[in-house]
């Protein structure tokens, strides 16, 4: 298959270049140039402003792909743009949403795409504006536009990532760890969470492409990692090899104290994160998620030791004053 990825740099667009080209299809990337990935393969690419609607209709004029993957629009507008905006051909349009897409608290668990509602809360915009664009590209005319797949990614892990840890301090556990500070969990530490990383996630993306099965249809698609958030930071205890120790403090709290950095815990990360895998199994049996949660973690601790400067001295400063507010329950 021909795919074009509008981005191809981000923590699971690359991952989706990188798988599509070991399976063998003709990868081609739409971005900026600005951020930098590492490919076995070089796919082709084209440099554009996607968020500029004349240079994007330029660079793509006469493009055909047999699927378009969108990891780039956030909102109705941005989804118009990519659907009209567009000079090439394509047989199916792939949207990249959210589960915080999700409206919560959820009525049941494990969590299904036909009984879950969409967020409707412009309190939270990315969430609100991920939603209202699920509804507007599953809305188009189907006798008038390519099918329509919306796929719903959690929390997810990747080279190049950025959100690991309630900070989303990353490499800074390890190091917390190893010297022996604690780390901060909300609320006792016990909700349930899916962490999925971004291999599995883009094997995920190449079954639905071309994939009757998925047309005008929406998934999401995770591992079976679903564990208590303390057995994220007990994982990468294992990889410091040490215990790590542990501080807590409310979500209420923490959101009241910086609304900005962790909306992410009061809106989302406060329930549990429990799906169902029903759906995209039977819109493509052979896929499956294989990566485990600590198979994962090691490749990102590997991954970490190759930055020059991985850690974030304000970031560490922050989960220190942090502590010492909150409660210990050692």
């Amino acid at each position: 298959m021909r795919i074009l990825v509008l981005g191809g740099t981000g923590v699971i667009s690359r991952a989706i270049v990188r798988e599509g080209l070991l399976a063998g299809h003709d990868m081609v990337m739409l971005n900026r140039g600005r951020r930098k990935a590492s490919f076995d393969f070089q796919p082709e690419t084209i440099a554009a402003d996607w968020s500029d609607p004349e240079q994007f209709c330029e660079k793509t004029a006469g493009v055909e792909a047999d699927a378009v993957i969108d990891m780039l629009s956030r909102t109705p507008e941005d989804a118009r743009r990519t659907l009209t905006a567009f000079g090439g051909e394509t047989g199916q349009w792939i949207f990249t949403s959210t589960t915080c897409a999700y409206k919560k608290p959820f009525a049941k668990y494990p969590i299904r795409e036909s009984e879950a509602e969409r967020w409707d809360d412009p309190a939270y915009p990315y969430a609100y504006g991920k939603a209202r664009m699920e509804e507007y590209v599953l809305g188009q005319d189907r006798a008038a536009c390519a099918p329509v797949t919306v796929i719903r990614p959690s929390l997810t892990f990747g080279e190049g990532c950025a959100n690991i840890g309630l900070l989303r301090q990353n490499a800074n556990i390890l190091r917390r760890i190893r010297q022996g500070k604690p780390l901060l969990l909300y609320d006792d530490g016990c909700t349930a969470l899916t962490f999925t990383f971004a291999p599995d996630l883009a094997r995920g993306y190449l079954a639905c492409c071309l994939n009757p099965r998925a047309y005008w249809q929406d998934f999401h698609i995770t591992s079976r990692n679903c564990v208590p958030f303390y057995r994220l930071y007990e994982a990468l205890g294992k990889i410091a090899g040490r215990k790590p120790h542990f501080r807590y403090m409310k979500s209420e709290k923490l959101f009241a104290l910086d609304p900005a950095r962790f909306d992410h815990v009061w809106y989302e990360k406060r329930f549990d994160h429990i799906f169902s895998l029903d759906k995209i199994k039977t819109a493509a049996p052979d896929w499956k998620p294989v990566i485990s949660l600590e198979a994962g973690l090691k490749h990102m601790a590997q991954w970490w030791e190759t930055l020059d400067d991985p850690y974030d001295d304000e970031k560490d400063a922050l989960e220190d004053r942090l502590c010492a507010m909150a409660e210990s329950n050692d």
